[in-house]
């Protein structure tokens, strides 16, 4: 079953890194997964929240959220409906955990970077496009506090490792990578998978959208996604040049 765009079972959509998309953050990218376009950036604040005061760590956080438009019809804006939806939160956190896992807070010392993902086009994988871009955006952030000295440890242990993310999924029976949104809605297994640049997992999420899945299967999507994100984690490397 070919798919909607024409790739291969294992080819990514094409990806796109840009930085210094915004002139103000201490660190923006602009990344684009084929259809899907997500603005990262990061802003550093000196000090860290009430319950991190003293300790000697850093701390970083996310945001998500979608632009009214920027899926086929319009969505109500989560500040004027007066609460963010479950989605939203469950997202953020993600993004939050992902990126604190590439990171030694020690070494960042009492500084905090907020990691805003806005989704400015929707067309599947919303948050791995957010996790992939958040993590350029946090280095350049973490550059920005290196150049002012701002730093506790060195800048080379504060990034320790890479951290990239990818979808993978079966629909009609085949495991596929990088799933567009017309995949997504079709999927009979559905995933994301976060990993560092050295292919350990940071966090695997799955379900049976449409019933249960094998252990082979499972390992498929696995070694798919494995893949996928060592050639995001080469895209992050040559941005960051």
């Amino acid at each position: 079953m070919a798919r909607p765009d024409g790739r291969g079972p294992s080819q990514l959509r094409p990806v796109t890194l840009t930085r210094g998309w915004s002139s103000h953050p201490e660190g923006s990218v602009l990344v684009e997964f084929g259809g899907t376009r997500v603005l990262c950036t990061a802003s550093v604040t000196e000090g860290v929240p009430r319950w991190r005061k003293g300790s000697g760590l850093g701390w970083v956080t996310a945001e998500y959220a979608m632009l009214p438009r920027a899926t086929n019809t319009r969505s109500d804006r989560e500040s004027v409906k007066g609460r963010v939806g479950g989605r939203t939160h469950e997202i953020s956190r993600l993004i939050g955990r992902s990126l604190r896992a590439c990171i030694d807070l020690k070494a960042l010392g009492e500084n905090s970077v907020v990691l805003d993902c806005d989704v400015l086009q929707a067309d599947g994988g919303t948050r791995t496009a957010a996790i992939t871009g958040a993590y350029v955006a946090l280095h350049d952030a973490v550059s920005w506090l290196a150049a002012r000295k701002s730093l506790a440890g060195k800048p080379e242990k504060v990034m320790h490792r890479s951290v990239a993310a990818v979808s993978v999924g079966i629909i009609a029976g085949e495991p596929r990578l990088d799933l567009c949104y017309e995949e997504d809605v079709a999927a009979e297994v559905d995933m994301n998978v976060v990993c560092t640049g050295a292919g350990d997992f940071v966090e695997v999420q799955g379900t049976g959208e449409a019933g249960v899945f094998a252990r082979d299967q499972l390992d498929s999507l696995l070694d798919l996604a494995v893949a996928g994100c060592a050639e995001l984690a080469e895209a992050q490397r040559k941005a960051l040049l």
